[in-house]
């Protein structure tokens, strides 16, 4: 699969195999961009940058409109593609690419105004908000067409060019969506570039780039923000998260189990709103992980492209190593595994659900992002020893409350994160902002809000001659 650098095809003498999380073979090879490849890049997008920066507002969204269309036609074969690098189930990745046209067509009906700050009767002053140069989208492997298009379709929109590198885990869907969107945006108004983290750091260290949206780990994060501080780059990162769940006394376990684990399991966990910890009160603990477990026990973890799994493998070794040492960790501390623990004995990164009860305090299953199918049940005996626990990781994504509306809503408002839910986890919608605080990231994205992030204001002071 070619990258498209300035609307040209473009391949590279290096390769980077790709891997089937299903079978832990390699399946296919992505390029590996060259330095000089990648100066292209950005000099293409920053020869396309005065003529689309200047076309109009209808232009770019008629744009938008055109790439939202082809990806839709082209879904099949990007969710194919995207099965098989990424490994979630097929009718999982066909709905990311179909969310991935749609934001196409949602972030196109935004707008950007001029307001008028003051009209006096000398004096007029507006407000414009202008593009900021070239972008450079950085996206991450659990969504990597998504969370690709979340970052481009603003962009553009807002008059920037961009050039995508997707993760080298899962390069190929978004290698094909450069192929389809050059078909209908200018050379050089977008392009993809595929290769490993020193591709990255160039990327991010190269001096035509004026804004970095990142998606990632929080160590990568750190790395970019230092980086874009030597040039005063702007910067938008989303650093994952590791969103507590707090389930309120006598709340019926019945009636919310089911949902808990869904939205602690969805994309086996390989999600940063996903429910990464679960509060409980002590006296329902037993009930709770017992209905965790059951849930549990009726998934089918397998092939992607199998029509009967609910949960595909992790998307690397690496991820699925991370999460064994979590829980084998937790356990070794006095945690009770209830239900999974261990790699499946098969080919390929195949974890189960896992549900872990009984841990003591400030084990890494409950500090740190697992980012896999596990739901660690923590009993409390006060609400304010609970709100304390949730608040007390480096992470501030987002965080539920489940129970009687009115009492949720009071202690959600406890919760130091960017996002909270009530008697819900990880509902996001393409209207609504959505950012961290502390190591969870900086800046929003989505909606208005998201579509601000790639702008800066400019300021026009107008004096009235008599």
């Amino acid at each position: 699969m070619p990258m498209t650098i300035a609307g040209r095809s473009t391949r590279s003498p290096g390769r980077i195999p790709v891997e089937d999380p299903a079978t832990a073979d390699v399946f296919a090879e992505a390029p590996r961009c060259t330095s000089a490849q990648l100066d292209d890049a950005v000099v293409g997008a920053v020869d396309a940058f005065d003529a689309w920066s200047r076309s109009s507002a209808d232009r770019r969204r008629a744009a938008l409109l055109a790439c939202g269309s082809v990806l839709a036609q082209a879904g099949d074969e990007l969710a194919e593609l995207l099965t098989a690098e990424q490994g979630k189930p097929l009718r999982q990745a066909r709905a990311e690419v179909a969310l991935a046209a749609d934001w196409f067509g949602h972030t196109a009906e935004l707008s950007l105004s001029r307001q008028r700050l003051v009209a006096e009767e000398a004096t007029e002053v507006t407000l414009d908000r202008t593009p900021v140069g070239p972008v450079a989208a950085i996206a991450p492997s659990n969504y990597p067409v998504i969370l690709a298009v979340t970052k481009i379709a603003p962009a553009l929109l807002a008059g920037n060019t961009v050039v995508l590198k997707p993760s080298p885990v899962t390069p190929l869907a978004s290698l094909r969506m450069g192929q389809l969107l050059a078909e209908v945006l200018p050379p050089g108004v977008f392009s993809t570039v595929s290769g490993d983290g020193d591709l990255g750091s160039a990327l991010v260290a190269h001096p035509a780039i004026r804004m970095v949206s990142f998606t990632g780990s929080i160590r990568s994060g750190r790395a970019i923000a230092r980086c874009a501080a030597d040039s005063f780059k702007r910067v938008v990162l989303e650093l994952g998260g590791n969103d507590p769940c707090i389930l309120l006394p006598g709340t019926e376990v019945g009636r919310v189990a089911g949902d808990i684990f869904r939205r602690a399991t969805v994309n086996s966990g390989q999600f940063c709103a996903a429910i990464k910890r679960v509060y409980a009160p002590s006296g329902q603990v037993a009930e709770l992980t017992e209905a965790l477990r059951a849930e549990a026990a009726a998934v089918t973890v397998g092939d992607g492209r199998d029509p009967g799994t609910d949960l595909g493998p992790l998307v690397s070794r690496a991820q699925l190593e991370h999460v064994h040492r979590l829980v084998d960790a937790a356990a070794r501390a006095g945690g009770r595994v209830v239900t999974g623990g261990a790699a499946l004995p098969r080919p390929g990164h195949f974890y189960p659900p896992t549900v872990v009860t009984d841990l003591p305090p400030g084990t890494d299953l409950e500090q740190d992002e697992q980012f896999g199918p596990v739901v660690p049940v923590i009993g409390y005996d006060d609400l304010d020893e609970a709100v304390a626990r949730a608040n007390g990781t480096r992470f501030a994504l987002g965080g539920s409350v489940w129970g009687e509306p009115a009492v949720a809503r009071d202690v959600a408002a406890r919760l130091d994160c960017g996002t909270t839910w009530v008697n819900t986890h990880g509902d996001l919608r393409h209207d609504v902002p959505f950012g961290g605080l502390r190591d969870s990231g900086v800046g929003v994205e989505y909606g208005h809000w998201g579509l601000l992030e790639y702008t800066q204001i400019k300021i026009t002071h107008t004096v009235r001659r008599p």
